[in-house]
């Protein structure tokens, strides 16, 4: 049997992919209900697949997976969403995200998407890689932190999540004095003052 776990904070949903995985080559090892859940519960039971709801209380899918991907995880990532912003999208296709299914449907097509990551393709509906394709030759439709990079994105995340530096560094693997650096950055590319700005800013970009 492949191993998956499964992260919603809806346990009827954990328990409808449960069903639907009935009898195909795919058990459900695990389940979680936030982000922090899932990273705890990958590193207890080493599942194959991760499928990941993109909106969960406190870390959600979109931070998990990057956090997943930061630390050099290269598992296959499946997420599950009811909507998806074009702030999410861009983060998980540039994430490496392998999977994406619309919770309408879903027991339709997640075997079939499973089974595509499991042999290491991609199952990316074309609607949302044609999403993505137009958002990256327009990147003023990203928000306020367009002008960033990847690394600095995540930053800006973690600063509105209320972390202090020390605890960014410890969270992404680099000295506290790096973070500063960054943020100096950061400051002058988004010509803002403070990181009580930033905060705000990538509140702003994460709702839009």
């Amino acid at each position: 049997m492949i191993p998956v776990l499964v992260a919603d904070d809806h346990g009827f949903i954990r328990a409808g992919v449960e069903a639907v995985l009935r009898g195909t080559r795919f058990s459900v090892v695990a389940g979680a209900a936030s982000g922090e859940e899932t990273l705890d519960a990958i590193a207890t039971h080493d599942p194959a697949i991760v499928l990941l709801d993109i909106n969960m209380p406190g870390m959600n899918g979109v931070q998990a997976l990057e956090t997943l991907r930061d630390r050099g995880d290269k598992r296959p990532v499946v997420l599950l969403t009811a909507e998806i912003n074009n702030q999410q999208l861009m983060a998980v296709m540039r994430a490496g995200v392998e999977g994406i299914i619309s919770k309408d449907g879903a027991e339709d097509e997640l075997v079939y998407v499973l089974d595509k990551v499991h042999e290491g393709e991609r199952a990316i509906s074309p609607c949302f890689l044609q999403r993505a394709l137009d958002l990256s030759l327009k990147p003023d439709s990203l928000g306020p932190l367009a002008k960033l990079n990847p690394r600095e994105r995540k930053i800006a995340a973690l600063v509105a999540r209320g972390m202090r530096n020390r605890d960014i560094g410890a969270e992404l693997g680099i000295g506290e004095g790096t973070v500063k650096v960054y943020l100096h950055t950061m400051y002058q590319k988004l010509n803002i003052d403070n990181r009580t700005e930033l905060a705000l800013l990538a509140v702003s970009a994460r709702d839009n």
